[in-house]
């Protein structure tokens, strides 16, 4: 991959995100528990600070990401 690309940190971080939503849709979907002990996880994920963690850690690889493909 020698030439340059023009990839702005919006959409790249745009389509991380994307690809993170889809999968934890599809661990959702695959995970072997019932519909109570789902929401039941989920509810406690979230009482602990689940999704504030979740999107500080993919702000951090979205940006490490970001300053892997941008040129020097």
């Amino acid at each position: 991959m020698s030439e340059d690309r023009n990839v702005s940190g919006s959409s790249l971080l745009l389509a991380f995100l994307a690809g993170a939503a889809a999968g934890a849709v599809v661990a959702l979907l695959t995970a072997p528990k019932n519909g109570r002990e789902m929401r039941e996880a989920l509810s406690s994920w979230v009482r602990r600070g689940g999704p504030d963690e979740a999107v500080r850690r993919a702000v951090r690889a979205a940006r490490g990401a970001f300053d892997d493909v941008r040129p020097d």
